[in-house]
């Protein structure tokens, strides 16, 4: 003769649904916004590619504003007649002059920020621990984007502040109090800051490291060139709202007939930003990885 014993039910409570009744209890971390935020700024310093790259944005910004104020000094005391584009340049023209090379480094650095965990395969893990996805895309271009755009104004301010030194005295000189000048210093910051959160876009639209610089690259530097082959009738409609020619209306000095306005141009060039963060989102959303 057998004995059955009852094993007492544990009523299914609000907290203990279904299977998850018999779990021992965990402390429970919600997913919020700051601390994916905080993921993503961990993740980013982490990298030695990230200083590495900083602080070639850094250097290039600088440097290369240093290098074409003190040539315009030396064109301007040997006598000879000025070359071409330096004729009618200014103290921040010249300190800017790095900015072509400095939004590289920058934009690289973007791709790598998102293409980098897919070619790693660690984006599975930030998903697994983020399921809505979106709040992954928009942590990491916010992160990237302030990071970018605090080293590009300060990289802007330093060069202008040793290029004027260079250039006082000259038909150049310029002083931050002149009109316009620390708009330009804060745009063109502001710019380079952007174009890091176009490069994390592309990354995570393309995923992949050498797809994402490739069409980087190609927007900023070889589309304006091939828009050059034009009709120039067509040229005028289409110049002025390239990404790279909006981006640089937002900081420059002077402004004419066949340029953006610094409002008009940032407003483009935000345009073109949004562009590639929907296409990211869309196809992080519709993806499966």
């Amino acid at each position: 003769m057998s004995t059955l014993t009852a094993t007492p039910e544990i009523p299914e409570t609000p907290e203990t649904p279904g299977a998850a009744r018999a779990t021992p209890g965990g402390p429970v971390y919600r997913v919020t916004g700051r601390r994916v935020l905080s993921s993503e700024w961990a993740k980013l310093w982490s990298l030695r590619s990230t200083w590495i790259t900083l602080g070639l944005g850094l250097l290039f910004l600088v440097a290369f504003g240093v290098i074409a104020a003190s040539h315009y000094k030396s064109e301007i005391g040997s006598g000879r007649p000025m070359e071409r584009g330096f004729d009618s340049a200014t103290a921040v023209s010249l300190s800017l002059f790095g900015t072509n090379f400095a939004q590289l480094a920058l934009g690289v650095l973007g791709v790598l920020v998102t293409a980098g965990e897919y070619s790693t395969g660690m984006i599975r893990s930030t998903l697994a621990a983020v399921p809505r996805r979106l709040p992954v895309l928009w942590s990491k271009a916010v992160v990237y984007g302030l990071v970018a755009l605090v080293i590009a104004t300060v990289g802007a301010f330093v060069a202008f502040l040793v290029g004027s030194q260079i250039v006082s005295g000259t038909p150049a000189a310029m002083g931050l109090g002149h009109a316009g000048v620390v708009r330009s210093l804060l745009g063109a910051g502001l710019y380079l800051g952007l174009v890091g959160v176009i490069g994390t876009a592309l990354g995570a639209l393309l995923r992949s490291v050498a797809g994402g610089i490739s069409v980087l690259v190609a927007t900023l530097m070889l589309v304006p060139g091939l828009i050059s082959l034009l009709p120039s009738s067509w040229q005028g409609d289409i110049d002025p709202y390239l990404p790279s020619n909006a981006g640089e209306a937002t900081f420059a000095l002077a402004h004419d007939s066949t340029t953006l306005s610094p409002t008009a141009g940032l407003l483009v060039f935000l345009g073109w930003t949004a562009l590639a963060l929907a296409g990211a989102a869309y196809r992080l959303l519709r993806s499966d990885v």
